[in-house]
C-alpha cells in the first residue's frame, strides 16, 4: 500500500538559481495556457515542493521545462523559488512553495501566467496558513511575480492554496482564479494587472473542509464550472459539489452519488459539454462503502446544464474488460489523473495514475493507464498501462518511485496530440520527470524521457514530480 513519506528537511543546504535561457519569441505571443515564453510551444511546470533553498528546508521550487518540437530537456528549463529575483515573498523552511500549480493568460498580454500555491506558508505567528502568487509569462519565460490577495480569516495549518484552479468562471472573457484549502476557499476574477492583481476577489461560501479544486466548462456556455470535494462525516470518499454561472451568479449543485479527490474535465464524447472525470482512489472501507479496491475513476457527462445528478456514470477500475493489472489494496488508482487529446482524434483521453501499483517485487513502484474517449464516451478497449518496467520507459520499478504521483496530457511538441507526462517523486528518493510522446496511435516510448531531480540540477530534494500545472 503506499503511503507518502513524512516532508522530512533536507540534511544538506544548497542555493538554487535559474538556469538555461528560455527561447525568446520571434512573433505575437500565442496566447496558450501553459505558454509561458509565447513561442506556441506549451511548456511544463512541475513541483518540487520540498525543495531546500538556501538553509530553509522544504521551502519548495518550481521547475519550468520549456516545450519545442523534440520535447523538453534538462538544458532549456528555469528554477524558480521564493528567493528568485521579483518573486513576492522569501524562501522560509516549509513554505512548500509549488504545492499547487495552475497556468493562464491573466493579464491578457499573450504570454502563459502560473499560479503557485505554497501552502505550508507561515503568516505572521499563524503557521501553515498558506499563500498563493502569480508568475507572469513574457517572452523570456516567467518572470517577476504578485502575491495573491492573503484572506484574514484563514487558521492555522489550514493549508490555504493546496488547490488552485484557472478559468473564466463568469464568461466575462477574463481569466480567474481559485484557491482552496481545509478552511477557506477564495476567487479571484480578472483581469489582473502586474501591479494591482486581480480586479476583485472574495470568499466562497457554502463550502466544507477542502483542499482540491476542478475546473472546466462542462455546459458548453464558455464560463468554466468550478468543482470542489470536500470530506464529510459519513462520506469519507468525499461530497462532490460544482458551481456554473447562471448570468447573474453561480448556481450550486450537488453530485451525491459521487466520489473521489482528482479530478480533470474535457469533452471525451465530443459533444461539445465537458466532462467530470473523478479519481476516487481509496479502497472501501467500513466507513467507505462505496468504491472499488485498488481504486476506480467515474465520468460524469457535461449537458446544458453541466453534469446531470441522475445520470448512471462510466464506471472504470482495473478489474474491468480490457484494463490492464487488476485491484489490489492500496494500489491507488485515480490517486492523479488528466485528461487530453494524446492520438489527434479529436476525442479527449484519460491518463489514469496508480503511485501505489506493486511491480513484482517493487512496492509503490507505481504505473499510469491510457483509456482513450469515443462518440460513446470513454472505453476501456485498447488502453494500455505504463511502469518503469514498459520497453522504452527509462529506468525500471523500483520500491517507492511513485510512478504516477502526478500525470499531465499536454501538446509540448506543437503537432496537435497531447504528451503524456509522467511525476516519479519518489524516484532515487528526491523525484523525477518522465515524458512520452502522443502519436496516433496513443503514447509511444520510442524517445521517452526521465529528467531527475539531479538532472535539472535540484538538490536537497524531496517530491519533485508531485504536482504539474494542469
Amino acid at each position: 500500500m503506499r503511503k507518502r513519506p513524512l516532508l522530512l528537511a533536507a540534511a544538506l543546504t544548497t542555493g538554487l538559481l535559474a538556469a538555461g535561457p528560455a527561447t525568446t519569441a520571434s512573433a505575437a505571443p500565442s496566447g496558450l495556457a501553459g505558454d509561458f515564453n509565447g513561442d506556441g510551444y506549451r511548456d511544463v511546470a512541475v513541483s518540487a515542493m520540498c525543495t531546500t533553498v538556501g538553509s530553509a528546508s522544504c521551502a519548495g521550487a518550481v521547475v519550468v521545462l520549456y516545450g519545442s518540437s523534440s520535447g523538453v530537456s534538462a538544458t532549456r528549463k528555469a528554477v524558480i523559488t521564493q528567493n528568485s529575483t521579483g518573486v513576492p515573498g522569501t524562501a522560509e523552511a516549509g513554505d512548500l512553495f509549488g504545492s499547487s500549480l495552475a497556468a493562464a493568460d491573466l493579464d491578457r498580454d499573450g504570454y502563459s501566467d502560473l499560479v503557485v500555491g505554497s501552502s505550508g506558508e507561515s503568516i505572521g505567528d499563524r503557521e501553515g496558513v498558506g499563500s498563493g502568487t502569480v508568475l507572469w509569462g513574457s517572452a523570456s519565460g516567467l518572470s517577476g511575480g504578485k502575491g495573491l490577495p492573503q484572506p484574514s480569516t484563514l487558521a492555522e495549518y489550514g493549508g490555504f492554496s493546496h488547490g488552485a484552479a484557472t478559468g473564466d468562471f463568469d464568461g466575462d472573457g477574463d481569466m480567474d482564479v481559485t484557491l482552496t484549502g481545509q478552511s477557506h476557499t477564495r476567487l479571484y476574477l480578472g483581469p489582473f494587472t502586474r501591479t494591482g492583481g486581480p480586479l476583485s476577489h472574495y470568499g466562497v461560501g457554502e463550502i466544507g473542509s477542502t483542499f482540491e479544486v476542478i475546473a472546466g466548462d462542462m455546459s458548453g456556455d464558455h464560463a468554466a464550472e468550478r468543482v470542489y470535494p470536500f470530506s464529510v462525516d459519513g462520506d469519507a470518499g468525499g461530497q462532490i459539489d460544482y458551481y456554473r454561472w447562471t448570468g447573474g451568479g453561480y448556481k450550486f449543485t450537488e453530485l451525491p452519488n459521487a466520489d473521489g479527490f482528482a479530478g480533470s474535465i474535457a469533452d471525451i464524447n465530443r459533444d461539445g459539454y465537458g466532462d467530470l472525470v473523478l479519481g476516487d482512489s481509496s479502497d472501501p472501507s467500513s466507513d467507505k462503502p462505496g468504491g472499488h479496491k485498488g481504486g476506480q475513476i467515474t465520468v460524469w457527462y457535461g449537458g446544458p446544464n453541466g453534469p446531470d445528478p441522475a445520470q448512471q456514470p462510466t464506471v472504470v477500475h482495473q478489474d474491468s474488460t480490457n484494463v490492464p493489472g487488476s485491484g489490489e489494496t492500496g494500489d491507488g488508482f485515480g490517486m492523479a489523473l488528466s485528461t487530453g487529446d494524446i492520438n489527434g482524434d479529436g476525442y479527449a483521453d484519460v491518463a489514469v495514475a496508480a503511485p501505489g501499483e506493486d511491480i513484482d517485487a517493487a512496492r509503490d513502484a507505481g504505473s499510469v493507464t491510457v483509456l482513450y474517449g469515443s462518440a460513446s464516451g470513454l472505453q476501456t478497449s485498447g488502453s494500455k498501462s505504463y511502469t518503469q518496467n514498459t520497453a522504452g520507459v527509462p529506468g525500471g520499478a523500483e520500491s517507492g518511485d511513485n510512478f504516477g504521483s502526478a500525470v499531465d496530457l499536454t501538446d509540448i511538441t506543437k503537432d496537435g496530440k497531447a504528451d503524456l507526462i509522467i511525476g516519479v517523486d519518489g524516484e532515487n528518493g528526491s523525484g523525477g520527470v518522465w515524458t512520452l510522446r502522443g502519436t496516433s496511435t496513443g503514447p509511444t516510448t520510442s524517445g521517452a524521457q526521465g529528467l531527475t531531480a539531479a538532472a535539472v540540477s535540484l538538490q536537497s530534494t524531496y517530491y519533485f514530480g508531485s504536482a504539474i500545472a494542469q
